[in-house]
């Protein structure tokens, strides 16, 4: 899957967001820093991540997901 498509799916959920995405493969590593992060844990992170992943999991166009999820302030340190 090209990363382009995955940044523009993220994009429509996580508005306004700092966005990256690495393809190797099956393989993707996301950097996203968006203050709907706010408040949530590590897993509700995860979860609100692969919710606008998960028809592209279940189809095997993306095997594994690597992620680092940031709040704004928590990106500036």
């Amino acid at each position: 899957m090209e990363s382009e498509v995955i940044k523009s799916l993220l994009a429509e959920y996580f508005v306004g967001a700092v966005i990256g995405v690495t393809v190797e493969g099956s393989h993707v590593s996301l950097h996203i820093v968006s203050d709907v992060f706010d408040g949530l844990n590590t897993l509700k992170r995860q979860q609100k991540v692969y919710a606008v992943l998960s028809e592209h999991i279940a189809s095997g166009d993306i095997h594994a997901v690597n992620m680092k999820t940031l709040t704004l302030q928590e990106a500036n340190g």
